[in-house]
């Protein structure tokens, strides 16, 4: 994508710079991913980047005019919409894949986007544990923090969203079995730059409409809770015992609330439109005359893949009882425009990571997520077998 760059890249790369990138990380946080990582990070050329930018100062200007009360009474089931108040999204991540653009360069498409947070902590971490393990990596012209930030300012800043001017101990990051999530690099990432606790839902104690956690054996009331727990999980883990539910009437500040989880998703996409927006339509809503070879099957709510079809039918389509909660999504063309020192090139695909600036009341870039695959789903838990794909992160160029 940035063939000077790559060729430089690739010509100096040495399989123990990655061995030791990945050491960094176990020494560091007291275990590796639970996700493949990629052995190189993705270099962004000035003119994707500014595509990018393009499209998500588009998509977020298009939320703004959107009704979300009218949203949430038609994609938040009444009986799990939070009393607490909604407030402003904290989190946006919109993710683009890089794809062909019919003229032998790229374009950025949109995937998909979530107002829930994601990997915040760790990778900024990444970003500097590739520049301290690869000689290769250029040092000046590209960066992964967006809006000027660097990392002193950009934890500040995440810090500020997550435990504004409350004591840290009264602010916990509460997830589902955190020990057994993908993700969990993160959480303890989180932890090291916060100080602040990572937290099971089934370990919270209610009492009235406070909540509590231990610490050190000590009750301490929860005050903010940083929510990493998905909706989809709670309805897929069989027999689980918690205190409170995600849409009691709990004393608490929600970072972010979890009714945006389901306001700002999928959910959305049919209403946007720009160049670099694939069509979509809602399923119980579509034209009839669309070829459906062309598009994708995916549900509204669920993560990691879970649910895609990438080959939809008529009859598969006659099946489905809760239409009101897929779109059919126009499909696109990543392109194999990453060059590997393997036998096949990879594709991308990045997120770009927002927080509320409360200062300036709008959603701000900071920094970004890289998924690299050589199969059909760009998913960090597919194609485990094959080397430079997984887990990555942007360098963008100035």
């Amino acid at each position: 994508m940035i063939s000077k760059i790559r060729e430089q890249f690739n010509q100096g790369f040495k399989n123990e710079y990655y061995e030791n990138l990945k050491k960094e990380i176990v020494d560091t946080y007291g275990e590796g991913t639970a996700f493949r990582l990629s052995e190189t990070p993705i270099f962004i050329s000035k003119k994707v980047k500014e595509e990018i930018f393009d499209a998500c100062d588009s998509i977020i200007n298009q939320l703004w005019q959107l009704d979300f009360e009218k949203i949430r009474a038609q994609f938040v089931p009444k009986d799990i919409q939070s009393p607490s108040k909604i407030g402003k999204p904290h989190f946006l991540a919109i993710d683009f894949g890089l794809c062909e653009d019919g003229n032998g360069g790229i374009t950025p498409q949109l995937i998909e986007l979530q107002a829930f947070p994601t990997l915040f902590f760790y990778q900024p971490f990444l970003g500097q544990a590739f520049l301290n393990n690869y000689p290769a990596m250029p040092k000046e012209g590209f960066d992964y923090f967006f809006s000027g930030l660097n990392q002193e300012q950009y934890t500040k800043e995440v810090r500020d969203v997550i435990i504004a001017d409350e004591n840290p101990e009264n602010v916990i990051l509460m997830e589902l079995y955190p020990e057994k999530q993908k993700t969990r690099i993160d959480f303890w990432a989180t932890k090291k730059a916060l100080g602040i606790e990572v937290i099971c839902m089934t370990k919270i104690t209610k009492e009235g409409r406070n909540l509590f956690y231990s610490k050190d054996g000590v009750k301490t009331q929860i005050k903010r809770i940083y929510n990493r727990v998905i909706f989809d999980e709670i309805e897929r883990t069989k027999d689980l015992k918690t205190e409170f539910n995600l849409n009691d009437d709990v004393a608490v500040e929600w970072v972010t609330h979890p009714d945006w989880f389901f306001m700002i998703s999928k959910c959305v996409m049919p209403k946007l439109k720009h160049a670099n927006i694939p069509n979509s339509f809602y399923l119980n809503d579509f034209p009839s005359n669309i070829k459906l070879s062309e598009y994708v099957l995916k549900p509204l709510f669920s993560f990691a893949g879970l649910g895609i079809d990438l080959y939809p039918t008529k009859e598969k389509i006659a099946k489905i009882t809760d239409k009101e909660n897929y779109i059919l999504q126009e499909k696109v063309t990543y392109a194999s425009a990453i060059k590997t020192k393997s036998e096949k090139n990879s594709k991308g695909e990045i997120r770009i990571l927002y927080i509320w600036d409360e200062k300036n009341n709008r959603l701000k870039p900071v920094t970004n997520l890289g998924r690299m695959s050589k199969g059909e789903l760009i998913n960090v838990s597919h194609n485990t077998e094959e080397k430079w794909i997984g887990s990555s992160i942007g360098f963008f160029e100035e």
